[in-house]
């Protein structure tokens, strides 16, 4: 594992652990000697990691569409920075570039990266860990739902793994490097498992 790609907020929302958080990723992932993947801006939970990981001598790397954006939310200051056309291609350059993903907390941006990516995985396209920090019991709803869909017959419970979930960025970035990637079995209830 040498890249973390991380998806968060591009606000630093009303929780100042939110804010701390990011900032305490940061630390560990150059810590860790990780890399940083992430989606370019130099604002919100977003920049703050950024941030964070150039001042402790760290690389990050963002991902940004051209022209999607107001010019000044773009980091002028990264390692490096890959420009895109659309924010399809963002979410693939981000997966290319990645080892594993992280979750801080977020809006609709952030929810919709975290499930593309669980999706993915539960399909096959990639073999890679999800973690999700969950500051202040943030992602609780989320995990509750994804139980509901478990109890509901959509999820299979041998998928459960796909999501890691820690309060502590340091727990969560070990779980990660060790995670033994789920059987690609079916997960479709109504064919015949050929994985057997």
């Amino acid at each position: 594992m040498k890249r973390v790609c991380v998806f968060a907020g591009s606000n630093v929302g009303l929780n100042p652990q939110f804010e701390k958080m990011a900032e305490l990723l940061g630390n560990e992932l150059v810590k860790g000697g990780y890399e940083l993947v992430y989606g370019g801006s130099n604002i919100g939970l977003m920049g703050r990691l950024a941030n964070t990981v150039l001042q402790q001598g760290g690389n990050a790397i963002g991902v940004m569409p051209r022209g999607l954006f107001r010019g000044e939310i773009v980091h002028t200051e990264l390692t490096e920075l890959h420009e895109v056309k659309d924010m399809h291609e963002r979410k693939a350059k981000m997966g290319d570039l990645s080892d594993a993903f992280i979750a801080l907390p977020g809006g609709f941006g952030t929810f919709e990266e975290v499930f593309e990516v669980v999706s993915w995985g539960q399909i096959g396209i990639h073999r890679k860990p999800i973690g999700l920090l969950n500051v202040d019991g943030y992602y609780n709803p989320l995990l509750q739902m994804v139980k509901n869909g478990m109890n509901a017959g959509f999820i299979p419970a041998s998928h459960a793994p796909l999501l890691i979930c820690e309060n502590e960025p340091a727990i969560l970035l070990k779980k990660l490097k060790n995670y033994e990637p789920i059987s690609t079995a079916n997960k479709w209830s109504e064919l015949e498992d050929l994985s057997l």
